[in-house]
């Protein structure tokens, strides 16, 4: 497909994640909580946004790799942490 018929198939469709994630962002801001609250998942989802605008090649896989643990060894048992769906500890920054 052509950029042009990529975007009259695909627009409307991105154009409202994208309004559904704005009001998602909106919900958490206003949510009690205090300036004390930490999580990982705001970050990493902060994270992943810029990369989306960087106008840097792969950003499916960058976007993938931000909200993936880069663990490679296998651990004996399972953190007690709850399943977040972002790495507990940020990953290291990616060299040029």
């Amino acid at each position: 497909m052509t950029k042009s018929q990529v975007l009259d198939r695909y627009f409307l469709e991105h154009r409202a994640k994208l309004i559904d994630l704005a009001a998602f962002l909106d919900r958490v801001d206003r949510a009690p909580g205090g300036d004390n609250f930490h999580d990982p998942r705001l970050p990493a989802l902060r994270e992943a946004l810029a990369l989306l605008h960087d106008g840097q090649p792969d950003r499916a896989r960058r976007v993938l790799e931000r909200f993936s643990d880069p663990t490679e060894a296998p651990l004996d048992t399972a953190p007690p942490a709850p399943v977040l769906g972002v790495p507990h500890h940020p990953p290291p920054a990616a060299g040029p």
